[in-house]
This record gives C-alpha cells, structure tokens and sequence, in this order.
C-alpha cells in the first residue's frame, strides 16, 4: 500500500510550521465516525466511550446527554484529561492532520492499548471526481490554514489500520473503520448488517389447549419470529414454565405451528437461512472464522437451518460466486420483483435492499462490505454488466415530487475504484421520475407516488423521456404542458387554459 509512499515524503522542509490545532472542526452534531457507531448500535454493547483526540469536545458532550459514561483527550485543548481505557474509543480524523510518519504510528497504537470491545478509525478520503487544489507536502498536503492533511484511498486506510494493528479492519462508511477487540462483537455485528425482521403469523384456527396457555406461549412466538427457530433452553428465559407445561419447547413450538400455520412459519425460516448465507457469503471477503469462533447463537443457527458448518460454508461459496457473474446478475436483475430496471442497472430505494434475492444483496454487500454504509443514500444502482454499485443520495425523496440528485459515490468491484460525483451545486441537476417503481407496492408511500405517475402519464409528461431528466428539462416540460406540482398533485397553472387558447387563435 502505501509504505514506500510514506518512506518516499517522510522528509519535511523543517522551515514549514504545522498547526494541527487548526484542522479542529467545530460540529453542531456529531462526527460521521460517532453517528456510525450510534447507528449500528455498537454502544449498547459498551459501558464507556473515550474519544482520542477529541478536538473542542462535541463528541464527547453529545454522547454525554445520551448517558454514557465518557471522556476524551486533545493535546491542545483538553491536554489535562487522562487517557482512560473505554469499551468504545474514537480516533476521529487525527491520523490525517499528523504529518510525522512515527508519531501517526505511535497515535493509532496508543489509542489501540486504551480500547476494550471497538474502536472506530477515521480519516480524509480521496477519490475520484474531487479536484485537489493544495500544496503537496510529506505524504499529504498542506492546507491554507497551515494544517496537515493525509488524503488517503478507502484501500490504503484500511490496509495501513490492518498492517499496523494486526487485525481486521471493518468498513463503517467512507473514511470510516471498526476495529474490534471482542471478536464475538464482531460477528454479531456483520451478521446483523444482513438480518431481516419478521412479524409472527397470526393464530388461524382455534386450540383450547393454545388459548389455556397463550400468555405463556406469546413469547416463545415472538423469540421464534425473530430467530427463525426454536430457542436452547438456555437462550430464554421464560423456558422452565414451558417445558413443565410441555414437555419441552420444540412441543410448544409444534402446538403453535398448528394454531397459526405453518406456511408463514416456513417463510421466516426462509429467510432467516438466505440472511445467513448473506452473511457467510460475505465472510469469505475477509479470513471466514471457525465455527468455534462464531458467538453460540450463530453456531446454533447454522446447525439448525444447514445441519453443520461445512455445508453451509458450501452453499454460500457458490452464492458468492454466482455474485461475481455478470450473467447471473443480469438474470437476477429482470427477475427482481422490485426496483426499477433500465437497459444497464436496477434501481433500488435503500429499505427495499432486503426484498432482493440473495444473489443481489450479496452483489449489494461486496460493495457495502469495500465501502461501509454512504450517509444519506437511498437509492442503489446496481448495474447489471460493469460490476459496478453506485449509492445516489436524494435527500428530498420523501417530500420532493421529483427529487434532485445531490450526490453519487460510484465503486467498481473489479478495480476497486471509487468515483464521487457532487451535484449540490449544480444549476441543473438530474431528477428522479415514477418514485413508486423503486418501492415496494406494499410501501406507505407507494400509492401517493403512483397516483402521480398516473396523472403524469395521462397528462403526456413521461412520453419522451429524453429531455425531462434534469430539473430544467422537465419544468419546461411542466411550462409549456400548462401544468405545476401541487405536493405529490399534478394541477393546470392558473391561466394556462387562457393563454393556450390565445396562442391558437387566428388574427384577423
């Protein structure tokens, strides 16, 4: 990676003085490596946070309302705070702002020593499609306000996290790494990223023996709905009752079965298998642990859904494989029951990823598994020949009719090259139609955006789709169709009807 780059620049002109202080950014809420961990929920396993280098303190104070015992640790302005050990420490973009080869060494590993279950790693990302205007200087650049700054790829901070520290590092977002010390806090975490929820069937017929006991047996259907098969005794805690009553609890689980159904109860464990294959599939990305590794809900889960683990290692090589086609994606993508297709890629909205067939959220997970999670993305293109993911953020998707385009972050699994395309400022962006065909028909949202489509449509907006795919194509088209956007209503502009008719009449 990028070793011999650092050997190459780790000589500084000496006359150039650095004021790392400065690149101390003030934050009215918190910093993409805290919102990660808050988001994946990885403090409700931790009992303490630490933040090395924590800057003006933002961090440090937000997760302070939320009533986790915390501190952090600046040399500037908190250089009295002890460096305490936490369950969860932050290393938040200070790797970049030292412009010493050693000292940045030194930095990451002291603040390695002070973690107990996960440490998050975060630093400037460079990628394509961004221009870099600043003074070269050691293995980074020196910025006007006489800071450091390290840009590297998602690759070389991850290879430079792994080849310091000795251990995996795991993709939070761009720029953003976990580091975990507890090895079975990991897998619960990779195995949650690809886990779906199910609600419990509904009881279908009546059983007195059922209705005597359904309090007692409430549980047991949700902890099953949940996990997609029945609990060890060990694994519940209301078991002791159950047995008594039943003998033990796959009779329970029998009982149940036959009062509710067993076809929705199938299709939970269905799913519960293909989240799993998801899982392993992935695994094999990095160095896929022994089944002795696993936390033990996992090793039971596999014995239960595959009978072992080397069968079920099988299926999902395959599956990883098939990913890897292009054939095979293309063929998943015509089949996918939802998304929007067109001719070179599918498009998904960010919830309805878990509706795609195995093949695709493996497809999907490649690319989450290289980047972590793009804040704000919501739609996913995958594209069906390239092997390329883009994530495309439309931050209006909800409330905008037609929502512009803010933001693409585009990977190609082949190359392992990522592009950034930024429309924030851009006078003509381009904008989405038909918002529905992303969704599900089951989405709350899915009927307002029909009904649209459906006025459109009738209206003959959407017949030539060629110049209504930027936001000054289509309020042209709007214009002169003598039409405007009341919400998600398409309405006649006042006076259009007048004006129309004036432009069709004859002079005499």
């Amino acid at each position: 990676m990028f070793p011999g780059r650092m050997q190459q620049f780790a000589t500084a002109d000496s006359g150039m003085q650095i004021e790392r202080h400065r690149a101390a950014i003030r934050r009215r809420e918190p910093s993409l490596p805290v919102k990660c961990i808050i988001r994946d929920q990885l403090l409700e396993a931790c009992s303490s946070f630490f933040d090395y280098g924590c800057g003006h303190g933002e961090d440090v104070r937000h997760l302070g309302k939320l009533g986790l015992d915390c501190d952090g640790w600046d040399p500037v302005f908190r250089p009295r705070s002890p460096k305490g050990p936490a369950d969860a420490v932050n290393l938040g973009y200070v790797l970049n702002v030292i412009e010493d080869v050693r000292e940045r060494s030194q930095t990451l590993h002291d603040a390695w020593k002070l973690c107990g279950k996960v440490m998050s790693v975060a630093a400037r990302i460079l990628v394509g499609g961004r221009g870099k205007t600043e003074i070269e200087y050691g293995d980074g650049v020196l910025t006007k306000l006489g800071t450091f700054q390290e840009f590297f790829t998602q690759a070389e901070l991850r290879e430079y996290i792994e080849s310091e520290l000795g251990t995996e590092a795991v993709p939070a977002a761009l720029g953003v790494f976990y580091v975990f010390r507890d090895a079975e806090l990991r897998e619960r975490f990779l195995a949650a990223r690809y886990r779906r929820r199910s609600a419990a069937p509904r009881k279908r017929v009546s059983e007195v023996r059922f209705e005597q006991h359904r309090e007692l047996l409430e549980p047991l259907i949700e902890w099953i709905a949940d996990q997609g098969r029945p609990p060890e005794p060990d694994e519940f805690q209301e078991a002791g009752p159950i047995i008594n009553e039943f003998g033990s609890l796959k009779r329970a689980f029998a009982l149940i079965r036959r009062v509710t159904g067993s076809e929705e109860w199938d299709r939970i464990s269905q799913r519960r298998t293909e989240d799993l294959l998801v899982y392993l599939a992935l695994a094999r990305f990095r160095s896929r642990p022994p089944i002795s590794k696993l936390p033990i809900e996992l090793q039971r889960d596999i014995r239960w859904f595959f009978g072992n683990y080397t069968k079920a290692c099988a299926l999902a090589d395959d599956l990883l494989f098939r990913a890897g086609n292009a054939d095979a994606i293309d063929e998943a993508c015509r089949r996918s029951t939802v998304g929007k297709l067109l001719p070179n890629a599918l498009y998904v909205h960010q919830c309805e990823l878990d509706s795609l067939e195995p093949i695709l959220r493996v497809y999907e997970g490649c690319g989450r598994a290289y980047l972590g999670e793009i804040e704000g993305a919501n739609i996913v293109k995958l594209h069906r020949f390239s092997g390329k993911i883009s994530y495309l953020i439309y931050p209006d998707f909800e409330t905008d009719p037609h929502p512009a385009l803010v933001r693409c972050v585009k990977l190609s699994m082949r190359t392992r090259e990522i592009e950034c395309y930024d429309y924030a400022d851009a006078e003509n962006p381009p904008i989405l139609h038909r918002k529905e065909s992303f969704l599900n028909s089951d989405h709350p949202l899915h009927g307002r955006f029909s009904r649209l489509t459906r006025q459109e449509e009738k209206a003959g907006l959407l017949d030539n789709t060629a110049t209504i795919g930027t936001r000054d194509g289509w309020t042209t088209r709007l214009r002169e169709a003598g039409f405007v956007l009341c919400g998600h209503r398409l309405c006649k502009a006042q006076g259009a009807s007048e004006q129309k008719h004036s432009a069709n009449e004859t002079p005499t």
